[in-house]
């Protein structure tokens, strides 16, 4: 299984001191050394489970061009009407759905892209770390928000921190293009996603449902046609 790059210092920083104690104990009598290595060593196993970035159906074969997925792997929160002011403007006509999905410190927290398409819009917002399942934690915490357009198709995405996180990463920006399912970031220790989706959108998921990052097939365009 893949380790996300932005894990491994924390999986070698805890390695490190494990690996020292266990050494000093090592032949010496001093079981003591050898007991306190072993918290060190359960926080690397953990960071490890943490940062894991397992291969998706998406990966083997591309999704359909109808399909919205899952940008993470957790629960869904929300699903049908935005949350109150927290959906972006301006709105499509018709407004906006939201589909919200709450990561635990448990789940994996690579973010996948929903959707295939050109990033026409990103930005960056400070603000609070507040429980991520919380219903003000979606306009009050720190966030990335990326616009991604493909033709007459609009896909809004937002990843927000929680208690725990403390960082986003988002490994893309204005001008790129991303397929559906593709990796575009993490963000660290508990959090949620959010994604915006028009009106003609058809959902395929409802609020307590658990899904999978680049596998769980959230919404559908309509047909062509």
């Amino acid at each position: 299984m893949r380790i996300d790059r932005a894990g491994w210092p924390f999986i070698t920083g805890s390695l490190a001191p494990a690996a020292l104690l266990a050494a000093a104990g090592a032949g010496t009598g001093r079981r003591w050394a050898r007991v306190a290595a072993w918290p060190f060593l359960a926080l690397s196993a953990y960071m490890v489970l943490f940062f894991r970035d397992p291969e998706r159906a998406c990966d083997r074969v591309e999704p359909p061009a109808d399909v919205v997925l899952s940008p993470a792997d957790g629960m869904v929160m929300v699903a049908g009407e935005p949350q109150e002011g927290v959906a972006p403007e301006p709105a499509p006509q018709g407004g906006w759905q939201q589909v919200s999905v709450f990561l635990s410190v448990v789940d994996v927290h690579v973010n996948r892209s929903p959707y295939r398409g050109e990033v026409v819009e990103s930005s960056y917002r400070p603000g609070s770390f507040l429980a991520a399942y919380r219903a003000e934690s979606a306009h009050r915490n720190e966030r990335s928000e990326l616009w991604l357009r493909e033709g007459d198709r609009t896909v809004v995405f937002r990843q927000l921190v929680g208690v725990l996180a403390r960082r986003i990463v988002t490994r893309t920006g204005v001008g790129r293009r991303l397929a559906t399912g593709e990796r575009f970031g993490l963000m660290k220790f508990g959090s949620r996603m959010d994604v915006f989706l028009p009106a003609e959108c058809t959902l395929t998921v409802r609020k307590g449902q658990r899904v999978r990052g680049g596998e769980t097939v959230i919404a559908r365009w309509p047909a062509a046609g």
